[in-house]
């Protein structure tokens, strides 16, 4: 697969989907180095495990090992950098350099694959499937777009086994990365516009979608959510087997739906299978959905009852995915990587029926001016839901700012009674001010900087209240 190659390089390595690939490489044996722009726990994790990374664009930088015999080394990098940037351009111009998405399909064109894609619940969705076949003894590699609390990694190996690999993988649909993959199987958890700074259009992103079925091996197996399969049509080009689910499908579906404080209660209702009484630890009905995929992919793969059982109520979620770091009443603090309207929807309805009754305070902070500009809307609509929102600046990512997009812009479609932009220095003389009985934070730009304080702080407050 790799043949010739003795050596990895990775620009972009702090990434979460780079870095899976790296520690994957690292497990085959390879020396593995990188470059990333800032230091990270994740980058930090790496060194740990032996990868030599830094984090200036400079070709000096670049270990020698990795500098005497380019045509042994394979250079991996990520849109993400800059086109500017002086490492891409000496690697593009003296070594072999390929995208993550490019040495990732190589990687599926190998192994079964079950590729996960949609605009949002593919990382909850992908690592639950990998869990549920791992925990049930099933040899599984996954490369995973979040890093489950199960396995404190993004990326999950096989065991000894000597059965063939399941091979799992979140399939982003941001720059077509997902249109690189051979699955065998795939699932389709949404498909609503997103990165129009890359399609265009909301058109241009569904016909990617339907691109993607297309790769689908002949004999596999297609799981599509309802809304999902509405929104991409009903004659899909594939010859595979298309499992419709969703909370309220004709299919796949689940019954008897208990909302309670840290966990939801449900039935798997499937065309072969009846699992009743199912026990999720990781709240949200978008949760309970995603879990539906999941567990129909594991029955088509043998795992039995019992084991899902388990292995549902075993599964711990993924960092920043609806994660609870205070759970003491009236001190209720959960974190979540939303950053599209529909994803702030799903994530604000369940907390609303876990916590009916209570003052709910968000904290939110955009990501990408385009995406803030080209759904100002649905953010003002889907932040609604709470009774108090604070608004950090848009986190630019890869962008640069446009005149007139702004975090301010989303306050007059906000019906909260409290609304306001912070600054995120003020972040905690304010909730020391305003007490928040139920506290979520959203995002998907360095909001998580802020995660470890607001939660000591939440904590000692509930101490200070119990005794």
């Amino acid at each position: 697969m790799f043949k010739g190659i003795y050596k990895v390089y990775f620009l972009g390595i702090g990434g979460i989907g780079m870095s899976a690939l790296a520690r994957w490489f690292r497990h085959e044996g390879y020396p593995v180095a990188g470059y990333d722009k800032t230091p990270s726990p994740l980058t930090e994790a790496l060194e740990k495990e032996g990868m030599m990374i830094s984090f200036e664009d400079s070709t000096v930088e670049i270990p020698f090992d990795f500098t005497t015999n380019p045509d042994e080394v394979l250079v991996v990098w990520t849109p993400a950098i800059p086109k500017d940037s002086l490492l891409l351009n000496f690697f593009q111009a003296h070594y072999q350099i390929k995208k993550r998405s490019e040495v990732l399909g190589m990687i599926t064109r190998e192994f079964y694959t079950i590729a996960v894609a949609g605009t949002h619940g593919k990382t909850s969705t992908s690592s639950l499937v990998a869990h549920l076949l791992k925990s049930a003894g099933k040899p599984v590699a996954a490369f995973l777009g979040g890093i489950t609390q199960n396995y404190n990694s993004n990326l999950i190996l096989p065991g000894k086994s000597k059965e063939q690999t399941l091979v799992v993988v979140e399939a982003d649909e941001f720059d077509r990365s997902f249109l690189r993959l051979s699955p065998n199987e795939a699932v389709v958890t949404s498909a609503d516009p997103d990165h129009l700074d890359i399609y265009g259009d909301e058109a241009t992103i569904l016909e990617g979608f339907r691109d993607f079925i297309k790769l689908l091996d002949k004999k596999g197996k297609l799981y599509i959510q309802t809304h999902a399969h509405y929104r991409l049509g009903e004659n899909l080009s594939t010859s595979a087997a298309i499992r419709e689910y969703g909370l309220r499908s004709s299919g796949i579906h689940a019954e008897n739906i208990i909302a309670k404080p840290g966990l939801f209660l449900f039935d798997y209702i499937g065309a072969k299978v009846q699992i009743k009484g199912l026990e999720l630890h990781i709240p949200g009905f978008h949760n309970v959905e995603n879990a539906l995929a999941a567990i129909a992919i594991a029955v088509d793969h043998g795992v039995t009852e019992e084991q899902i059982r388990a292995g549902v109520k075993s599964f711990k979620g993924v960092k920043r995915r609806f994660e609870i770091h205070s759970a003491a009443a009236g001190h209720i603090y959960i974190d979540d990587y939303a950053h599209h309207p529909e994803e702030i929807k799903a994530c604000l309805s369940s907390v609303r029926a876990m916590y009916p009754t209570q003052r709910l305070t968000v904290i939110f902070q955009p990501h990408l001016f385009t995406r803030t500009r080209d759904f100002a809307e649905g953010f003002s609509e889907s932040l609604s839901l709470a009774d108090e929102v604070l608004l950090l600046d848009i986190y630019p990512a890869r962008e640069l700012p446009i005149p007139g997009v702004d975090s301010a812009m989303l306050l007059d479609g906000i019906l909260a009674a409290k609304k306001l932009v912070l600054q995120k220095a003020q972040v905690m003389d304010y909730l020391e001010d305003s007490r928040p009985e139920v506290l979520v934070t959203l995002g998907a730009g360095d909001i998580d900087r802020l995660v470890p304080g607001i939660a000591a702080w939440m904590d000692s407050r509930a101490k200070q209240d119990e005794s």
